[in-house]
């Protein structure tokens, strides 16, 4: 048991044995420019690691050289004001959909910053510890269709589990979504305020991954490698939240038909690299926050193997490996507690493409890895001057990043250059 779990990500941390393929490619970062050699010397400057004991299964799997961007930044504030932001979507005229987690509360926010009454219609949200309203995506056929799609902690005889719903959005002065639907609920239903997960990611052939935790407690730890709990799994359904029929569980007995990757702690960081592949960032206990690249039907180990600790100091795992489970392609010991995450594409910072972001919570920072070949092979923490808790991290139409800062006065934040 997880014991002393930390509330809401408190700066204590909140979240494969194969070894990644090496040639996969979430493409090189320099691609069609002149190859830059690979970074060389010492790490990101961070504290010892919480189990030394643990080797990396290949060279670069954690520590990698520390790196620094050449362009300058500039760090603009759009809005403020919102009590503890988890999420941000932008829709096709550039105003951007922002959740507020223990509230429930979503509001449309324009691009100079004025914001929107809270929209009305959304179900009643479980907003305690890390509960609360979550992620939002703007449908794909938003232009026809109006949907837009969110995730939250549904509160439930029993206790509460995840659950993702969509409705129409009906713009205006006071706006509103009419025709809820709850597309997925998680199960079995459990009585936890923590490790929900719940991050949405769309991709171009239809399908909608939801990513899942195992909520924390033993009663939950337990069920990440089992097929037949949705805890601590990512799972794709259809945007009406059926199944797809080439999901890989689909026909073993028991299993929920919904599951893509099992053996997941706690997974806030979801995104598509440009070859539509999903990765994620999942949250380790103490020492072992993990980027995968989860694909169809394999077991990334929780709470089997993993590098990290219970918070209290005692052992979680015999060993950090183990055959048929696969390794994370990078880690983090110490963690940066990771919530929110962009692979970047756009123009504005042509020595950021293909690079990694990811928002740290407890290393209050806003941290790029630079890839090749599937590999980590830079690390850097932006903004850490501005000592502010990083909840989410996206891209925006304008090749900007846009970021939320996690705390009663939370910020929209807009990074350009400088």
């Amino acid at each position: 048991m997880d014991s002393g779990v930390p509330p809401e990500d408190s700066g204590v941390p909140d979240d494969d044995a194969g070894v990644p393929d090496d040639d996969a490619g979430v493409p090189d970062d320099d691609a069609g420019t002149p190859e830059e050699p690979l970074p060389t010397g010492p790490p990101v400057p961070q504290g010892p690691a919480n189990v030394p004991e643990f080797d990396p299964a290949f060279p670069g799997q954690t520590r990698v050289p520390a790196i620094q961007s050449r362009t300058e930044i500039t760090v603009t504030e759009i809005a403020s004001g919102f009590r503890n932001p988890w999420a941000i979507a932008f829709l096709p005229d550039q105003r951007m959909l922002v959740t507020e987690k223990p509230t429930g509360s979503l509001y449309i926010v324009t691009p100079e910053g004025a914001k929107s009454p809270a929209v009305t219609g959304l179900p009643a949200v479980d907003g305690r510890g890390q509960g609360g309203l979550l992620d939002v995506e703007v449908g794909p056929d938003y232009a026809e269709s109006g949907l837009i799609y969110w995730t939250y902690a549904e509160p439930r005889t029993g206790g509460n589990g995840l659950a993702v719903a969509r409705a129409r959005l009906v713009d205006g002065a006071q706006p509103r979504v009419e025709n809820v639907q709850v597309i997925f609920q998680m199960m079995p239903t459990l009585e936890s305020t923590l490790h929900s997960g719940g991050r949405l990611v769309f991709t171009p052939d239809g399908k909608l991954f939801v990513t899942l935790g195992e909520r924390s407690i033993l009663a939950g730890r337990v069920q990440a490698q089992d097929v037949r709990s949705h805890f601590g799994k990512v799972v794709r359904i259809n945007p009406d939240g059926s199944v797809p029929d080439d999901n890989p569980y689909l026909n073993t007995p028991d299993a929920k038909p919904e599951i893509w990757s099992i053996g997941h702690r706690n997974i806030l960081s979801a995104a598509l690299d440009s070859q539509n592949r999903l990765w994620t960032v999942e949250m380790g206990p103490q020492g072992g926050d993990e980027l995968n690249r989860p694909e169809a039907g394999k077991d990334y180990g929780w709470p089997t193997i993993g590098y990290g600790e219970e918070y209290s100091g005692a052992p979680i795992h015999e060993s950090p490996r183990r055959e048929g489970m696969e390794q994370p392609v990078y880690y983090w010991d110490p963690v940066i507690s990771p919530s929110g995450m962009t692979i970047y594409t756009g123009n504005l910072f042509p020595e950021w493409r293909n690079n990694v972001f990811i928002g740290g919570l407890s290393a209050r920072a806003l941290v790029r890895l630079r890839m090749h070949n599937d590999r980590a092979v830079g690390e850097e923490h932006l903004l850490k001057d501005r000592n502010e808790r990083i909840r989410e991290v996206v891209q925006g139409p304008d090749g900007a990043l846009y970021l939320l800062t996690d705390a009663t006065n939370g910020k929209l934040l807009k990074v350009t250059p400088r």
